[in-house]
């Protein structure tokens, strides 16, 4: 078995009022030294050695992202 984390994140060009909002808070809480905040998800995935890079690949393009306005990143951890 092998842990796989799958990072999703908004496009650059994309807005993400949930990142702004979260700085705004971080704001009004006294953090000033926040420029900008991007929230996105992280799925981790516990999968046998068979599954290639490939096939997370489509997982991730499939399922986990909306490959129109995120992109994604999969990562094996040991």
């Amino acid at each position: 078995m092998a842990r796989v984390v799958v990072d999703v994140m908004p496009k650059a060009e994309i807005l993400d009022p949930q990142g702004q909002a979260i700085a705004g808070a971080l704001s009004r809480l006294g953090h000033d030294g926040v420029a900008d905040v991007r929230q996105g998800k992280r799925f981790e995935l516990d999968v046998d050695d068979t599954v290639s890079d490939d096939e997370l690949a489509r997982i991730a393009e499939s399922l986990l992202a909306n490959t129109v306005i995120e992109d994604w990143k999969v990562t094996r951890v040991q």
